[in-house]
């Protein structure tokens, strides 16, 4: 678990210390139950017209009702131990409102009645009205929307991961434990996330969408100690959070990345994976450190995914921009005037950030947002110029678009729907090249696989990252492995740099599980994609020195 899932789910769980740092929502529920049907969509229209009903028979000019059943399991290991196996469920409706000008918002949990979504609609109406009171000068403006009538959307899975028996997963997990010990780990922790949600989105615009939405993360860390000298080594695994089921782990070859280190694809060989890790975590016991300087880097996309999330999803993220949102690591530099400007070089001219919340096997990957938009790929930066943001309905119109982007999205039935990160992600280079072609001519370089550290400035520009693996590249050949590595730049700066992407062939999608943000705390689930691609001259620091 990298930095920014743990801090983002810290204290949000209950249980042992895995869970603590897992945001897990819902009453504690037999893994049997998590397969009971939800309701059925006749009576989920039903519930809803009556919340709409209400509303409009209230005064409001717009009402959402989004219906919601959200499913958890969280299976944790250690060595040969089981740590906790956690099943959850949480039902219940969310009714949002435009009244006089103003959001509204109620929200009421196990509700299964005509009335108790009426009079949760009248609450949200009364909220909005009382809110026009304060601030009646700057009333909501609402980009349209047509309505989609009955639909349906479910991500396109091959194999629902909840009926896979908890006994096959904890063999799985106990299995990934046991061959990292026997490959010499000396402690191991293991871990499978699953998640559904069953969705169902109602509007006076006209929309009854329903939407049964999976995701799964299996990850380890491995931790080598050196007996002389007390200090130790960690290896993540490199496998990532999908939009997918749990054929994810059914893995063929084609799903592997060989070279240094194998790398995954669409699939995940978690045993092989753990045994490199573990020799790879002793292997940095004995690692040369860098030496701190500038270098030509080499950024896998099992790294890059998180470099894209902090300097480019994030600062785009267009309330950050506005200033209405500065939790989690503040507001953003690329402010309205840079992109009114039409000439603002977020990156070279190789560099083409595109959001996409329609993208296949991705974390975010939804037929329509929170807001019943149906969802869609767009450019953030194109050629290397700063064209777009990412907004929602009730923010378009700064922008001067007449329709959503369609990423709008809420954590729960009981929280407000707000703009979230699409999947954004470094479009592959349009020119033939593979990871050996783009090394060649490294003359000093390094060679960064994988997550880890990283920290970044209140304006999304000013950062410092780290990876799970490193090799020195000299004169176009990898000679062996480092440590201690971090590279520090700023946002323009970086993406200036990149003179390099590797072509499609290499495209693989890294992500977050829990994505924070808000006040409170909302989590969001969201993918990077990337090709291996080459950024010249970057500051190296040694993390080790001592000053």
């Amino acid at each position: 678990m990298n930095r920014r899932d743990f801090m983002q789910s810290t204290g949000l769980g209950a249980g042992s210390l895995m869970l603590s740092q897992i945001p897990v929502f819902g009453r504690p529920v037999s893994a049997e139950a998590l397969l009971v049907p939800g309701l059925d969509v006749a009576v989920k229209k039903r519930l809803a017209d009556a919340a709409l009903n209400a509303a409009k028979s209230k005064g409001a000019s717009y009402a959402d009702v989004r219906i919601g059943r959200y499913l958890n399991q969280f299976v944790i290991t250690r060595e040969d131990k089981i740590q906790n196996i956690t099943n959850t469920e949480s039902y219940g409706v969310g009714i949002r409102v435009i009244a006089d000008g103003c959001w509204g918002f109620a929200a009421v949990g196990d509700a299964k009645t005509e009335t108790e979504l009426a009079r949760a609609a009248e609450k949200a109406v009364a909220m909005a009205k009382a809110n026009a009171l304060l601030l009646s000068d700057e009333p909501v403006q609402l980009a349209p929307q047509k309505g989609f009538g009955e639909i349906s959307w479910k991500t396109p899975i091959q194999k629902n991961a909840f009926e896979i028996p908890i006994k096959e997963k904890v063999d799985l997990l106990l299995a990934v434990n046991g061959a990292a010990l026997k490959n010499g780990a000396n402690f191991v922790n293991s871990q499978l996330f699953l998640v559904n949600e069953q969705k169902y989105f109602a509007s006076t615009d006209g929309s009854y969408i329903d939407q049964d939405i999976h995701r799964l993360w299996p990850s380890f860390t491995v931790t080598v100690i050196d007996p002389k000298s007390g200090k130790f080594e960690t290896r993540d695994s490199l496998g990532s959070p999908m939009g997918m089921g749990y054929e994810y782990l059914q893995v063929n070859p084609a799903d592997k990345i060989t070279g240094i280190t194998t790398r995954y694809n669409k699939g995940y060989d978690i045993l092989e994976d753990v045994v490199a890790a573990a020799k790879q975590a002793k292997q940095k016991l004995t690692a040369k450190s860098v030496e701190a300087g500038k270098y030509d880097l080499v950024l896998d996309p099992s790294h890059t995914w998180l470099t894209i999330h902090e300097s480019v999803g994030h600062p785009l993220e267009l309330d950050r921009v506005l200033g209405y949102e500065a939790n989690f690591a503040g507001t953003s530099f690329a402010t309205l005037d840079k992109w009114r400007s039409k000439n603002f070089n977020y990156g070279s001219k190789l560099v083409n950030l595109i959001a996409d919340k329609t993208q296949v096997g991705s974390l975010g990957a939804v037929g329509y947002d929170d807001e019943g938009v149906q969802t869609k790929k767009w450019d953030l930066v194109k050629d290397g110029i700063l064209v777009n943001y990412q907004a929602i309905r009730d923010q378009v119109n700064i922008l001067g678009e007449k329709e959503s982007q369609g990423c709008c999205y809420a954590d729960s039935w009981g929280s407000v729907q707000f703009q979230r990160m699409a999947n954004v992600s470094l479009a592959a280079g349009k020119e033939l090249l593979s990871v050996e072609e783009l090394i060649k001519d490294v003359k000093k370089g390094i060679y960064i696989i994988g997550d880890s550290s990283y920290s970044i400035d209140q304006q999304r520009y000013n950062f410092q990252f780290s990876g799970q693996l490193a090799y020195e590249i000299k004169d176009g050949q990898l000679v062996g492995m480092l440590k201690d590595v971090a590279y520090q730049s700023n946002t323009q700066e970086f993406w200036n740099s990149c003179v390099k992407v590797c072509d499609e062939r290499d495209y693989r999608l890294g992500g977050s599980f829990f994505d924070g943000k808000g006040q409170p705390i909302q989590t969001n689930a969201v993918s990077h994609g990337s090709t291996t691609a080459r950024f010249n001259g970057v500051n190296v620091i040694n993390t080790a020195r001592k000053i």
